[in-house]
């Protein structure tokens, strides 16, 4: 079975995702195409790269995954075919890929040169170029027909955590729609995290916490976040992105 994975900061109400589908079924109607998100802030590389990384291991072997967060669209920014194996991904090489591609490390990356559409500009490369290349990949098309190798570059901004000699420190990078703070530092074996002048408890699951008083949990991200029981931890917590968190192992004592 072909599938086709989108990710984009489109949103729903231009049609540009509907159109971006329509050519992808022009080129191959009996492909499968399924919506990961459309609503990655505008522009924020970064938050497409962790949706991506959070959820691409999650689909079969063989699916396809077109990521569009292109705030350099019909610059001289890179549109390219990454071929890791098991997963093939297309899109812009502007950071993107790079979470992902730093837990897969082995795959070679194409320029895309052909099979793209005719453009009167350079302003929807999503439709012109990105959604046929999907198509003909998944018909069969080999990467390397696509265009040129090309060496991948790592551009995302992307600090990882600091590890000290008792405990890890990091930093707040997301908000999911709940309002639960993402960081970057890795699930692990924590008994709590220190965040300004809280120490909050490192929990199994979100309710286990009472008289929502926050705390710590391993999320669906693969990452640390820290949540408010049936709240939101950005708002009542008055959290930023960017702000330093530590996490302290079980064996440390409060």
């Amino acid at each position: 079975m072909s599938l086709i994975v989108l990710l984009t900061d489109f949103g729903t109400k231009d049609g540009f995702v509907g159109c971006m589908k329509g050519v992808i079924y022009s080129i191959n109607p009996k492909v499968t195409v399924v919506d990961l998100s459309h609503e990655v802030e505008p522009f924020n590389v970064l938050e497409g790269a962790l949706i991506l990384k959070a959820h691409y291991s999650y689909f079969p072997e063989g699916s396809i995954f077109l990521a569009v967060v292109d705030p350099g669209v019909g610059s001289n920014r890179l549109p390219v075919v990454v071929d890791a194996g098991r997963y093939k991904f297309v899109g812009p090489m502007n950071g993107i890929f790079d979470l992902v591609l730093k837990d897969l490390r082995v795959f070679k990356t194409y320029r895309i040169e052909r099979f793209t559409l005719p453009r009167r500009n350079e302003t929807f490369h999503g439709r012109d170029v990105f959604a046929p290349i999907c198509a003909h990949l998944s018909l069969g098309t080999p990467p390397e027909e696509v265009g040129s190798p090309v060496v991948y570059q790592f551009l995302l901004s992307w600090e990882d955590p600091k590890r000290e000699h008792d405990y890890v420190e990091g930093k707040i990078v997301y908000f999911d729609a709940f309002g639960n703070a993402v960081t970057n530092v890795p699930c692990g074996d924590y008994s709590h995290c220190v965040l300004g002048d809280r120490i909050l408890p490192v929990v199994p699951y979100f309710l286990y916490q009472k008289d929502k008083n926050p705390g710590c949990v391993c999320g669906s991200f693969g990452f640390m976040e820290i949540f408010v029981p049936m709240g939101n931890a950005k708002v009542e917590l008055s959290l930023e992105k960017g702000q330093a968190v530590k996490f302290f192992p079980k064996s440390t004592i409060i």
